[in-house]
């Protein structure tokens, strides 16, 4: 039988299929990590099975996936009190962490602004209900330092979670979700968080297939690119040259122009992937040839065409890892910049192209201390003189 080269799915449920095949491979004699490897699923769930659910009646320890399946449904009726309903102390000791009062340096409560639970998550720029807002797993780890003596002050960060999103598992209410971080009203299914991957960054093309003389900053031509997002789903494309810090701002207007928005078309935002693709190419190839080496980008979705832009410009694109923006740690620091002249919340599609070169102009035109005071224009003038004396030495 084919291994599952899946993540082991430790937190659904067998079922009968899978009992069945448990049974085949146990009677084959197949061990428990094999068993584990062909169904996809961990080596403890596969264990936990076999020890809990075996048929003892014949005097000997045997797996029939029909004895099993009755085990398993019996134990899932029976009466089961959760751990939150039966003990006050350790729902009240949860509830304090969750949602209970910030309070100033005297000990006197602040309450924050009021804010009504809907049922849904707020905005991004909505204001949010002030609590402890301790997390889960800080919560049961924390128990154990708290009462070390007492066994029955603990549970499980998933026990947590469970009694708010489970109806049914009581204890917690659901407007208690509001003090978590993430606001979520309902659970993302696993399954759906583990399809979050963009599809069009394989292997080859992470960041740590990125050359060496890019990491090092040793020659210039590698660049590391982004969005800046603003009101209204405006956006500006941010360039920056790694080893000159020289920045190159691009205009992306919403393409409302267009017409319709069309299913599958392209993004009438202004920063799709096609629109993002265009704008690179323009600003890259006025650009010598030997500052025209790699880019690094984020795993947006606005460089799923990444593989055209190359065949365009010639520019070798790379994506960082996921959720690690300081692996493109100039481009931040840019951007960080550029809020001086666009902050957050603000429209950006009212700047036009001349107001962004502009705006590139102040900064390369400003010196940095990382490059001995020298500004970025004047580093990457200089670099570009060095390679036409050397072209021109060559040639004599």
């Amino acid at each position: 039988m084919p291994t599952v080269t899946q993540a082991p799915l430790s937190g659904r449920y067998l079922s009968f299929a899978e009992r069945e095949e448990i049974a085949i491979l146990r009677a084959r004699g197949c061990g428990v990590r094999e068993i584990a490897r062909s169904l996809g699923r961990s080596a403890s769930t596969i264990s936990r099975e076999l020890r809990r659910n075996a048929a003892t009646r014949s005097g000997g320890c045997e797996y029939r996936a029909t004895t099993a399946q009755w085990h398993a449904d019996r134990r899932a009726k029976r009466p089961k009190v959760a751990k939150l309903v039966a003990k006050d102390q350790l729902r009240g000791y949860v509830q304090e962490r969750l949602a209970g009062k910030v309070e100033r340096p005297d000990g006197s409560a602040v309450a924050g602004p009021q804010v009504r639970w809907i049922g849904r998550r707020h905005g991004r720029r909505a204001d949010r209900r002030w609590g402890r807002a301790w997390s889960p797993e800080q919560i049961a780890h924390r128990l154990p330092l708290d009462f070390p003596d007492d066994d029955a002050m603990r549970i499980s960060h998933e026990a947590i979670y469970q009694a708010l999103y489970v109806q049914g598992r009581g204890a917690l209410r659901r407007e208690l979700t509001a003090c978590l971080r993430t606001r979520r009203a309902l659970r993302v299914p696993r399954a759906r968080s583990r399809a979050r991957g963009k599809r069009f960054v394989t292997e080859e093309i992470l960041i740590s297939e990125r050359p060496a003389e890019a990491e090092d900053r040793a020659v210039p031509g590698h660049w590391e690119g982004d969005l800046i997002l603003g009101l209204g789903s405006s956006a500006i494309g941010t360039l920056v040259e790694r080893s000159t810090r020289f920045v190159i701002l691009m205009h992306l207007p919403p393409m409302d122009d267009r017409g319709p928005r069309i299913k599958n078309g392209p993004a009438l935002a202004g920063h799709g992937a096609e629109a993002v693709r265009d704008a690179i190419a323009a600003a890259v190839t006025t650009l010598p040839e030997q500052l025209r080496r790699s880019l690094t980008w984020d795993q947006g979705s606005e460089m799923s065409q990444h593989a055209q832009l190359r065949i365009d410009t010639g520019l070798t694109v790379y994506f960082c890892d996921p959720h690690s923006p300081w692996q493109r740690g100039t481009n931040e620091n840019t951007n960080g910049l550029l809020r001086q002249y666009f902050p957050k919340g603000t429209d950006l599609a009212r700047h036009t192209a001349e107001d962004l070169a502009a705006v590139a102009a102040a900064l390369n035109s400003r010196p940095r201390k990382t490059l001995g005071w020298k500004t970025p224009g004047e580093a990457l003038d200089e670099y570009l003189r060095s390679c036409q004396q050397a072209s021109v030495a060559t040639t004599d």
